[in-house]
């Protein structure tokens, strides 16, 4: 598989990753968002880029906690001032990048960094890049002065996570008094989780502490997985008037990364082994971005499901109680009993309903407005009951919704009442019965002018019959009861019974289902509008369901890539199949498979403790020479460096399975006077 299948796996989960909303704060949800942003982010500024383009300069960020030295140690590096120290905090504000003048091609463009501007000028703008060129230094090599890790101000904090994001190696930086700060280690960690290519430098060590402070810190990288990184440690000392270290305490960090510089295959040791490690971190991180998105759509899921529940029981409740003869009570049954005669009704109901269907068109005929008095009464116990159900189903969402954290953020952020039935709710209620009320007269209207007993039809009026129709409709499963059970009863039956007489049994039950079929449809789609109110709370917070998929589907072709790319790691099974171990899960004998220490390598691939443990290591027996001398096996440090010059020895022991240099000479006597700065150069 090509470098340009990664490239376009990598853009491919860029654009699903770019497209992430979680806009409910669920546990881990804050988390996996920061996540995203810093994986596209790192896409943009460093792996994209860096695939296209193996051969640019390796960059070299320094970073670090406030007042540790960085824009110090860079200056003396150099030889002069490039990046502006301070003592007063926050110092380095913008980002300050340092190349040799036949590489600032590769620097100039929007290459890497797209979203900072480029300046030649001093700047205090943390969106502007600040570049330097020196001649001085190695071309191949470029030096990044970020901000303060921990600076008090957020934008300096976020720009240099953001570079040591875009970083091909990493130069840490701190002190021997904050050496064992949660801040630093946090970066530090970070970059043993994405397998970074990583040195610590650490500054101002006492002369009483040489031996025991660097052994320290050694013992807390080794315990964290960054055993194999190299550890410079600079004694305390006095600068010049130019705030420059002494020569001697720069050179060996200087010939280290001149070293990287001059020889192609150690400086694209150093880009694989950072690109790769950034390429599985990414591989690893996205299906947990992934599980958040499924987090999210479950808990809108929830609640639009309770949400869409409150509101099918409310349509339930009134298509049972405008069938059951609920609504053939009180005014309804009071109106209908004046509009055929209370007494004569009941003396007949059972025995002369013929006869009372005859005194019955003479109502009709003679008292029109009993009729409108009827229907009035209709509307308004019809226009309870729906008011009723549709407020009740408002505050059963909202005690649903309140019983939920997902559903009390959103109730706590919305403008609108959801508590209770909108404003428009009780006019659109009387508009609806209303147009159900006309819709039945057009019914009966339309079925009358096609029948033959025209006359018995106009007898009758159309008021009338659609009157009676209502009652049929209301009483179709009679479940009232107790004493109005013969009062509502009988007046289903002497309904029905006019009906039938004008139209036939078979096309009254054919009406009563169709008045009821549209009723209950105009009652669904009105509390349809209600329901919606919560719907566009829930698509108002522009979360997509469908990210997760293309999350998962662009990791997939991520890991194929990975897989046909001889450079980068293959993916463990556990990447390929979804599911990651828990470290109380991992096999117990440590690494496993292309993550072990490869033979010949001397920074093996770290991975983060979450799935793996790494073995206990072995013990180092400490050389500890007294006197330094130039044929002594030093080791060498990570990536292929050279071997250090005379005036620094080895810290080594059980607790130091690393590069440690340290100054030692300089303890006992005075710094030399400031020579000129020259990087080393190899053929």
């Amino acid at each position: 598989m090509s470098a340009s299948d990664l490239v376009e796996a990598l853009a491919r989960l860029r654009g699903a990753l770019s497209g992430v909303r979680l806009p409910l704060t669920l546990p881990g949800s804050v988390e996996a968002g920061q996540r995203s942003r810093e994986i596209v982010s790192q896409l943009d500024d460093y792996m994209l880029p860096r695939l296209g383009r193996l051969d640019a300069p390796m960059l070299a960020v320094i970073g670090g906690s406030t007042g540790a030295g960085k824009s110090t140690l860079i200056n003396s590096m150099i030889g002069r001032v490039v990046s502006r120290p301070g003592v007063i905090r926050p110092t380095t504000r913008s980002a300050v990048l340092v190349h040799h003048p036949e590489d600032g091609i590769w620097f100039t463009s929007d290459r890497i960094l797209p979203g900072l501007a480029r300046s030649t000028e001093v700047t205090n703008d943390s969106r502007t890049l600040q570049l330097v060129a020196e001649p001085s230094l190695p071309r191949g090599l470029a030096i990044l002065d970020a901000p303060d890790i921990d600076s008090v101000v957020v934008e300096n904090r976020v720009l240099a996570a953001q570079l040591l994001a875009a970083a091909d190696l990493w130069l840490f930086v701190t002190t021997a008094a904050r050496y064992a700060d949660a801040v630093p280690w946090e970066y530090l960690n970070a970059a043993a989780e994405r397998s970074a290519a990583l040195a610590v430098v650490l500054q101002r060590v006492p002369p009483a502490a040489i031996d025991e402070v660097p052994g320290h810190l050694g013992q807390m990288m080794a315990e964290r997985g960054l055993g194999g990184s190299p550890l410079f440690a600079v004694p305390e000392t006095v600068t010049d008037g130019d705030g420059l270290l002494p020569d001697a305490a720069a050179a060996p960090i200087r010939e280290w990364l001149a070293t990287l510089a001059a020889d192609v295959a150690s400086r694209t040791s150093v880009v694989l082994k950072t690109l790769d490690g950034a390429i599985t971190h990414v591989a690893i991180t996205a299906p947990t971005i992934a599980a958040a998105v499924e987090d999210q759509s479950a808990a809108m899921a929830q609640l639009r499901t309770d949400a869409e529940k409150a509101y099918i029981e409310a349509v339930r409740t009134i298509g049972v109680q405008t069938a059951d003869g609920t609504l053939l009570r009180g005014e309804v049954l009071a109106r209908w009993q004046d509009f055929v005669g209370t007494g004569e009704f009941f003396r007949a109901v059972e025995q002369k309903i013929g006869w009372l269907r005859d005194r019955l068109m003479a109502s009709l005929r003679g008292e029109p407005r009993q009729i409108h008095e009827v229907k009035l009464a209709v509307e308004s116990g019809l226009e309870t009951l729906v008011r009723e159900e549709g407020e009740a189903a408002a505050e059963r969402t909202e005690a649903a919704w309140q019983a939920n954290p997902a559903g009390r953020e959103l109730l706590s952020r919305t403008t609108q009442e959801l508590s209770r039935a909108s404003a428009d709710y009780p006019a659109n209620t009387a508009r609806a019965i209303r147009d159900w009320q006309a819709y039945v007269m057009e019914l009966v209207s339309s079925e009358g002018s096609s029948k033959k007993s025209t006359a018995r039809f106009l007898a009758l009026g159309v008021n009338g019959i659609g009157v009676a129709l209502m009652m049929v409709v209301f009483s179709q499963t009679a479940g009232v009861s107790g004493a109005e059970v013969g009062l509502a009863g009988g007046t289903a039956v002497l309904a029905q019974r006019v009906l039938e007489a004008v139209f036939g049994e078979d096309a009254v039950r054919r009406l009563a289902k169709r008045a009821k079929v549209e009723l209950d449809a105009r009652i669904e789609a009105l509390l349809a509008t209600e329901l919606m109110r919560y719907f566009r709370e829930l698509d108002g917070t522009g979360a997509r369901p469908e990210q997760a998929g293309l999350i998962r589907g662009a990791v997939q072709g991520l890991n194929a890539a990975r897989a046909g790319d001889p450079r980068l790691t293959p993916p463990e099974v556990a990447e390929l199949s979804g599911e990651l171990l828990p470290l109380e899960e991992a096999p117990e004998a440590g690494c496993v498979g292309a993550r072990c220490p490869r033979p010949g390598n001397v920074s093996p691939f770290l991975v983060s403790t979450r799935w793996w443990r790494w073995p206990e290591p072995p013990a180092v027996a400490s050389p500890a020479p007294s006197t330094p001398s130039p044929a002594q096996n030093w080791p060498r440090p990570a990536f292929g460096g050279p071997p250090p010059p005379s005036p620094w020895r080895w810290l080594g022991g059980p607790s130091c399975r690393m590069t440690c240099w340290t100054g030692w000479r300089s303890l006992a006597a005075t710094w030399s006077p400031r020579v000129p700065v020259s990087w080393p150069t190899w053929s």
